[in-house]
């Protein structure tokens, strides 16, 4: 929801340019995690120096001077509000009353209020309404208790409850970074001239690609001479006067090594990160399956013995996850179920050790998504990871991880992520069925080739299909509202269509299934309403009833179908007429031209499409 970044120097100059200039181009690679607001702290020769503002990195850049400060240690923050608006004031970092303190946080502290009272009877001030700022005032209260600062950090850090990833600087000990995780991502980079910490690999790949995965109750501190990494144990969240209780961590064998090359994660020439990113995704498919393609083993084996699959996740992963359990289902004959993750908790009490349970999110650190895992896991279902980032929370917390090969994804939006979600969920049922021999060798060879040639058939249409996204943008930027109407895998391709349009150009834009419309939705439609259909092949016969509802009461109708059904496409009023894919794979292609109308509609309104507002690209908070 937040993005934060520490960078600890060998020396001053290492880098090669100030250290609030570093700090900026960190944040600016960061800022798909939130763009409210914008801060840092850099401890110089002058003391501590804090610097923050209302607004994006862009807007803010000469009023905060990033450039005019050097030092060797230093935090940045770029903030997605929860607690209290944004405001100069409310934007990180937050600072105690001797303003030796700095703290810059990401995630929601739930007992917030209750330890703002307790500091604020014993006679602390409170400049913001941030849950953030409690945690300085309470570093500020332990050294006065006589702690040192990072005694004082650590034991702050055990009396919170919730989420958070935090870092924090203290003058009284200004050769470190402070830092400790719960349930929000927090990474460690390290290179021979400096350490960084940061919410996500990016802000730091220009400068190193080795990695530690900060886990949960974790806490510790960069300095020169080395990373301190302690587990906290017996959390009471209690006020009180006794030492934090912690255990040392040797976290040698969790260095892990990235091989996303520094230009993955920058525009490459694009105008946006979402259009290059749509544009990646038939090297991202490539990746994908190349990767799981000899890595399945253990799953499927898993699979096979499963009295049901549910899936779950959130936002786009669920409309993956969608497309996953209708293939298990028709593929494999697998029982299986795609479940929204934050609505998990009233479906929990059905699973059983019988159960496997797929989890897909995009960074590995979705709440809901964890929460839900956690929840099945108590029960004794076994548990799958399906996500972009190696030894993410997710990961970590299954019992077996899958991993999409999409690279570094900087748009809010999803496109290449999902992409990879689709294949790999439809590779997981080829091959499931290819195991339990419930699809014919013939059907078998079919998808066996056609994902072979998944790449270069999204390439294809990715190209046909970009010229006339543009030019169609021009008529769907005009109107307010618009329905995307599907059957079967058709319906979570439209669920995925309608909400690309909806958070980028700020249209309204829902999605049904096609033959649900007349009970309900059609009510809308009147003259030049408009209605997109989504057909991938075996349904076209089946949709074309609903087609002509639409029709009858004046609507402008669009498709996304394959080519050679003329008969059927001369009666929209726009088509996408695509290469013809196997049914079953087709979600993966048909996306495209979607994703493209999406991001020129938003250009063509004039919105940004790499920062929709109100959102950011992880949801970390429930």
């Amino acid at each position: 929801m937040c993005g934060i970044i520490g960078i600890l120097l060998q020396k001053k100059g290492l880098l090669s340019k100030p250290l609030g200039t570093a700090i900026k181009e960190c944040l600016k690679n960061l800022e798909y995690r939130g763009y409210d607001s914008v801060g840092f702290a850099i401890l110089s020769d002058n003391g501590l120096i804090i610097r923050k503002s209302k607004g994006k990195i862009d807007d803010v850049v000469s009023k905060l001077s990033f450039d005019e400060f050097d030092g060797v240690c230093g935090i940045g923050h770029t903030r997605w509000a929860t607690h209290g608006r944004p405001s100069d004031t409310n934007a990180h970092p937050h600072t105690d009353c001797t303003g030796k303190v700095a703290v810059i946080h990401n995630g929601i502290i739930e007992n917030y209020l209750e330890i703002k009272d307790l500091l604020i009877r014993r006679g602390h001030v409170f400049k913001s309404e941030t849950d953030t700022e409690v945690i300085a005032h309470l570093i500020e209260e332990y050294k006065k208790l006589g702690f040192s600062p990072y005694d004082a950090f650590k034991k702050a850090a055990s009396l919170l409850k919730g989420s958070y990833a935090l870092s924090a600087l203290d003058l009284d000990d200004a050769g470190k970074i402070f830092f400790a995780r719960n349930t929000s991502p927090l990474i460690i980079g390290l290179t021979d001239k400096a350490k960084f910490l940061s919410s996500d690999i990016p802000a730091f790949l220009e400068y190193s690609r080795n990695i530690i995965v900060v886990q949960d109750d974790e806490v510790g501190y960069l300095s020169n001479d080395s990373v301190v990494i302690e587990k906290l144990v017996d959390k009471s969240y209690e006020f009180d006067k006794n030492p934090a209780t912690a255990e040392v961590v040797n976290y040698a064998s969790r260095i892990r090594y990235i091989d996303w090359s520094p230009e993955m994660a920058r525009k490459g020439g694009y105008p946006h990160y979402m259009l290059k990113e749509i544009h990646e995704q038939p090297q991202a498919v490539s990746n994908t399956l190349i990767s799981l393609m000899n890595e399945l083993g253990d799953v499927i084996k898993l699979l096979s013995k499963a009295e049901r699959v549910l899936i779950v996740g959130s936002g786009t992963s669920y409309h993956a996850s969608f497309i996953g359990s209708l293939l298990l289902n028709e593929l494999a004959n697998i029982k299986s179920h795609a479940i929204i993750s934050s609505e998990m908790r009233w479906f929990v009490n059905g699973v059983n050790s019988e159960d496997v349970v797929i989890a897909v999110s995009q960074s590995g650190e979705t709440i809901d998504t964890l929460l839900a895992v956690r929840e099945v896991k108590k029960r004794g279902a076994l548990t799958l990871a399906l996500t972009n980032i190696i030894d993410s929370a997710l990961a970590r917390e299954s019992h077996l991880a899958m991993y999409t090969r999409a690279g570094p994804e900087i748009g809010v939006a999803a496109t290449k992520t999902y992409t990879t979600q689709v294949v790999s969920l439809a590779l997981i049922a080829v091959k499931l069925a290819e195991y339990l021999r419930t699809v014919p060798e013939s059907k078998l060879s079919e998808l066996s080739t056609e994902l072979r040639e998944l790449p270069n058939t999204l390439s294809s249409v990715i190209s046909a299909s970009e010229p006339k996204a543009r030019a169609l943008s021009s008529i769907v930027g005009t109107k307010h509202s618009m329905y995307f109407l599907g059957r079967g895998l058709g319906l979570p391709t439209s669920m995925e269509g309608a909400l690309k349009l909806k958070e980028i150009s700020y249209i309204h834009a829902e999605s049904y299934p096609a033959g649900e419309s007349k009970h309900g939705p059609i009510a809308l439609v009147d003259d030049g309403f408009p209605v997109a259909f989504t057909i991938l092949g075996d349904e076209v016969d089946m949709i074309f009833s609903n087609v002509e509802e639409m029709r009858a009461r004046g609507a402008w109708t669009l498709a996304v179908m394959p080519k050679g059904f003329e008969r059927i496409s001369k009666h929209f009023n726009y088509v996408f007429e695509l290469n013809r894919v196997a049914y079953e794979l087709a979600p993966a292609v048909y996306i495209a031209p979607y994703q493209l109308l999406a991001y020129y509609t938003a250009i063509s309104r004039g919105f940004d499409p790499d920062k929709p507002r109100n959102l950011a690209k992880t949801v970390t908070v429930v």
